[in-house]
């Protein structure tokens, strides 16, 4: 690996040891960035690097995902939306009254005071996201693992004005996009069906085309500036002038500071701390193709709510979302349900194709109602959060990592992190 010579960048190193918790994507950016900053650092996670999301994401850096989730529009809709077992939006219904609280939460941030308070919030993190990306990928000596040809968004409707429509909705965001014809979308994509007939460019969005190796790329620069990686799964931690971590074992490690990153497992390990945080599971599923797509960039539809992104060894095909807890088991027809979506958008390349040629996977993303992560720092001194990253944890864990940076270096960030702040929930 090439790391880019000397250590942190701030102007002093310190000796301050500094636990974080969970190794994917999220975790393992602010591992590297106060390794940069001269932090002593150490990273436990109950199964190791990119063991989750970080690795089955659709690798997409979607800063054209500006809007929260909760979506007037969705109300209506949301019924049959939940209830239907391969619908892209679901609730399993043994779940149902576990989610109710988080869902009443979701209802009450489509409110529009409130929608546009976290939208801005998102736009705030998303403005720093592909400079904050590139940079840590250079310092990696990975940039390569950062692709910059946009992505598109297509339509089969042959109204012009739902496209005009998305257009002016995006485009009133501060969202650089294009409106295509379905074939200017061919002349970018000639895999495509001609089933599309348009399309919306987002010309500053990026992709990768193999999440797993970011993380492994930011686990051997940690590794490189002095830091560990340990397997170790945390039951509860302690804050204080010496903050702790205990493990399942009962072993218990001192730092002087923790930061918690653990994704879709941290509202337990939160809440020994006295937060009660409303993260939620989205449970999102990929079928993984060896068909090689032609594709330069992630293609998502708009009718089918799913994106297809070309990577190394294949096409990826994800975007469902389930709402099922961490312990249901996988649903296979979830997973297999996207290659009939992708026969039609991509028809010379998956004709004759068959499910079984592909690998299912389905992994946990942190959601919270209002589309933010929790940002900041706990009322235990001492410790700090970083999780709930939703759909956007591989587009948000370069700029988290410098915020988050800044914060623990007892630096004011760069932005105003306040909106982030787990204290919105007390």
């Amino acid at each position: 690996m090439k790391v880019r010579a000397g250590l942190p960048d701030g102007p002093d190193a310190v000796s301050e040891r500094v636990i974080v918790i969970g190794a994917g994507v999220v975790g393992l950016a602010n591992a590297v960035t106060l390794a940069r900053r001269g932090f002593k650092v150490t990273v436990m996670d109950k199964e190791g690097v990119a063991a989750g999301a970080s690795f089955g994401n659709a690798g997409h850096f979607a800063i054209e995902q500006v809007f929260p989730l909760a979506d007037p529009a969705l109300l209506p809709k949301l019924p049959k939306m939940l209830l239907d077992p391969l619908g892209p939006f679901r609730i399993r219904p043994a779940y149902f009254h576990r989610a109710l609280p988080w869902f009443l939460r979701f209802v009450a941030n489509m409110l529009p005071a409130r929608r546009q308070r976290n939208g801005n919030a998102i736009k705030a993190l998303n403005a720093r996201s592909m400079a904050s990306t590139r940079e840590l990928l250079t310092f990696c000596g990975r940039a390569d693992l950062l692709v910059e040809n946009g992505s598109l968004l297509v339509f089969e409707t042959r109204d012009i004005r739902v496209m005009e429509r998305e257009l002016a909705l995006y485009g009133g965001a501060g969202v650089a996009v294009t409106l295509l014809s379905g074939d200017e979308a061919r002349a970018l994509e000639p895999s495509l069906s001609d089933a599309i007939t348009g399309a919306l460019w987002f010309t500053q969005v990026g992709h990768t085309s193999n999440p797993r190796a970011i993380c492994e790329a930011l686990a051997d620069t940690l590794k490189a500036l002095g830091g560990r990686i340990e397997i170790n799964s945390v039951s509860s931690l302690q804050g204080g002038n010496t903050p702790s971590v205990t493990t399942v074992g009962g072993k218990v490690t001192k730092a002087d500071k923790l930061l918690l990153c653990a994704g879709a497992w941290s509202r337990p390990l939160a809440l020994k701390l006295g937060h009660r945080v409303p993260l939620e599971t989205e449970r999102g599923y990929h079928l993984m193709m060896p068909q090689q797509s032609g594709l330069k960039r992630p293609v998502a539809s708009y009718e089918r709510k799913f994106i297809i992104t070309p990577m190394e060894g294949g096409t990826r095909l994800a975007g469902t979302v389930e709402f099922g807890g961490l312990d249901a088991p996988m649903s296979n027809a979830r997973a297999n349900c996207l290659l009939s979506h992708a026969r039609v958008l991509l028809p010379r390349v998956f004709d004759g194709a068959k499910v079984s040629d592909g690998e299912r996977w389905m992994g946990f993303r942190p959601s919270l109602p209002d589309s933010l992560p929790v940002l900041g720092e706990s009322q235990s001194p001492g410790v700090y959060f970083a999780f709930g990253h939703q759909h956007l944890g591989l587009t948000w864990a370069a700029s988290t990592a410098e915020l988050m940076g800044q914060l623990i270096s007892g630096e004011t960030p760069a932005i105003d992190i306040s909106p982030y702040s787990v204290k919105r929930f007390d």
